[in-house]
């Protein structure tokens, strides 16, 4: 489901979806497996699918332990928590939704989870500045603003991204797979009913 809806919408009661569903997501994975995890009612916020986590997370189960991460266009914080669980050494979250990070920086308090920084900022200002390099990268912008081309050109020439390090790229599954920077090879493609998600790496380079 796409994260922004211009429609009309009732407001939902504190902890529930408009259709009564909860906000909330489960760690798949690691030391907090089966922690259940609220998130803000924000419109913008489209958590990951738990099957899809699950798939994304088989994928790079051998390289998350001790990587440096970066959760882009954050939201709930699924993709950095589930990184963080499984023993990421440092997530960075960014999100320019100053609800979503105020409520994120509050449930990585009540983890314990001293291993993960918020920052309440544009993706692409928060790019502008120096943070990186990253071994992993999560990017998941909101479906209605198709920037994964650009965000990963931003973070090629920032050097945002590790060589040999993965980015792991999600958008409506209508887009078919993002189009990469020179050096980034395209690993796996997989599509979950309107989630289109995929994995790169950035080749290892003499330079």
């Amino acid at each position: 489901m796409p994260r922004n809806n211009p429609g009309r919408r009732k407001t939902p009661r504190p902890g529930t979806r408009p259709g009564g569903a909860p906000f909330v997501l489960r760690i798949i994975g690691g030391e907090w497996r089966g922690r259940k995890i609220r998130f803000p009612p924000v419109a913008a916020i489209r958590p990951t699918p738990d099957r899809v986590r699950e798939t994304v997370f088989n994928w790079l189960q051998p390289l998350v332990a001790g990587s440096r991460c970066l959760d882009l266009y954050a939201g709930s914080g699924a993709l950095g928590l589930e990184a963080l669980s499984r023993g990421a050494a440092e997530v960075v979250f960014v999100d320019a939704d100053s609800t979503a990070t105020r409520h994120l920086a509050a449930t990585l308090q009540a983890l314990g989870g001293d291993r993960g920084r918020v920052v309440c900022a544009d993706a692409r200002r928060f790019l502008g500045s120096p943070d990186g390099p990253f071994g992993i990268v999560f990017l998941d912008p909101p479906f209605a603003e198709p920037v994964l081309g650009e965000v990963c050109q931003a973070i090629e020439r920032g050097g945002w991204l590790a060589p040999g390090g993965h980015a792991y790229l999600e958008a409506s599954a209508a887009a078919g797979p993002p189009e990469l920077p020179a050096g980034w090879t395209l690993l796996r493609s997989k599509r979950a009913g309107e989630v289109g998600y995929h994995l790169a790496r950035r080749d290892v380079t003499d330079g």
